[in-house]
């Protein structure tokens, strides 16, 4: 199989700027990722090799990502309600937004400065995404502005040649502001997406940030998320991983500030050959700080879950308050999960947990149910439903909790478990 970094070559060759210049000398100096980078020990980038990735073509097939969006909205009447920003290929597609007049929104230029705290020198996924980044959403939030909710919804359409696509987004929250984004990511035949988003929380700020991944069955989606938390800020997010045969979703959250919160929840329901990843590093960099993460994996078939978590605790971070949970269930004996939660720490007046369990569905529990008459494919997907229903509480957005129920119950409510 040739590297994958082979199949971007032509691309890469003909990036302009100095920062995309600068990005594609130190992913020339890195290459991708291989399982011998620690971070990347458990996720192999196998499925990029398969296909020669081409750039999205200018214009797009305007009927069918209008039927595949109407599908989206189908699913749940609160989501076609939501005001939203829709992406094609990772470029706007205005015909199929409704953007509210209560924040700003700006498109990605590509002659522009990025400016982002992401690093393409430590992250090759960000140096690809810099070198080929050819569009993107920022949304900013004035002063003390309650800003509501709002989707982002990005498509990929594929047809007959795999496409790749790598949109960069940002959210900046001033002072006193609120947010609520709904990030969904879906599409129809084999692309690769590569979004990088890049987050500012300003001073007593907050954002609920949801990502629903519904990426179609052959595509490979690798998100990496960058945010910064000023003090008495809340950054509060969730991921919720259906789709995609690889997928990762990688965070990196830094509590800035004194008083700083950071929620960076997520659950995975994967099944067939299907890989996902959730990956944080969450950096307590300001005294008086507070992180919990729980991810929870439903996995079936030869369904592979990952789960990397680390907290890393400054010197000068006391009274830092961390906690890291991940549970998986497998349904089959060719399941698998790795897990590999971390502490970091060099303050010395903390209060830091992480822990791991895997099992399976309880006997005890699956014999008493179907004591009492209920069929055994109901038995255990009420099991299923209650270890999830946990992680999915977890999403204090009411409107973004609810659709995520929806399309939960609308894959697995009926047939029992597939994926």
């Amino acid at each position: 199989m040739p590297g994958p970094l082979a199949l971007f070559a032509e691309r890469l060759n003909g990036v302009a700027g100095p920062e995309r210049q600068a990005a594609l000398g130190a992913l020339a100096r890195t290459g991708l990722p291989t399982r011998r980078t620690e971070a990347w020990k458990y996720t192999a980038l196998r499925a990029l090799g398969s296909n020669s990735f081409a750039a999205p073509p200018a214009a797009y097939d305007r009927a069918r990502a209008k039927a595949l969006l109407d599908g989206l909205l189908a699913r749940h009447e609160s989501l076609a309600t939501l005001p939203r920003v829709v992406l094609v290929n990772g470029c706007h597609a205005p015909e199929l937004s409704h953007v509210p007049d209560t924040l700003t929104v700006e498109f990605f230029d590509p002659s522009s400065s990025f400016g982002l705290q992401a690093a393409p020198d430590r992250d090759p996924l960000v140096a690809l995404n810099t070198a080929l980044a050819a569009g993107g959403v920022t949304l900013s939030v004035p002063a003390g502005v309650k800003a509501g909710q709002i989707a982002v919804i990005s498509l990929g359409l594929a047809g007959e040649h795999a496409l790749s696509y790598h949109p960069r987004h940002a959210i900046s929250l001033a002072a006193g502001a609120s947010l609520s984004v709904l990030s969904i990511h879906a599409g129809e035949g084999a692309y690769f997406h590569n979004p990088v988003t890049d987050i500012h929380v300003g001073e007593q700020a907050e954002l609920r940030h949801v990502t629903l991944q519904l990426e179609a069955a052959e595509a490979v989606s690798l998100g990496t998320v960058y945010a910064k938390i000023a003090a008495h800020g809340v950054y509060d997010s969730f991921a919720l991983g259906l789709g995609g045969v690889l997928t990762r979703h990688e965070v990196h959250a830094c509590l800035a500030a004194s008083h700083a919160l950071v929620h960076v929840n997520g659950a995975q329901r994967l099944g067939g050959r299907q890989t996902g990843d959730m990956t944080s590093v969450i950096t307590h960099a300001a005294p008086d700080c507070v992180s919990r993460q729980t991810v929870r994996n439903v996995l079936d078939g030869h369904a592979r879950g990952v789960f990397q978590g680390k907290v890393l605790v400054e010197r000068v971070a006391q009274k830092t308050d961390g906690y890291q949970m991940n549970q998986a269930l497998l349904l089959s004996p060719d399941a698998e999960i790795d897990a590999k939660p971390e502490l970091e720490i060099y303050a010395d007046d903390v209060r830091c947990s992480h822990g791991a369990t895997v099992g399976a569905l309880d006997d005890d529990q699956l014999f008493y149910l179907r004591s009492r008459g209920v069929p055994e494919v109901q038995a255990r997907q009420i099991l299923i439903d209650a270890f999830l229903d946990e992680a999915l509480a977890l999403v204090t957005d009411d409107t973004a909790q609810a659709i995520c129920r929806a399309i939960m119950a609308e894959r697995f409510g009926q047939g029992g478990d597939h994926a």
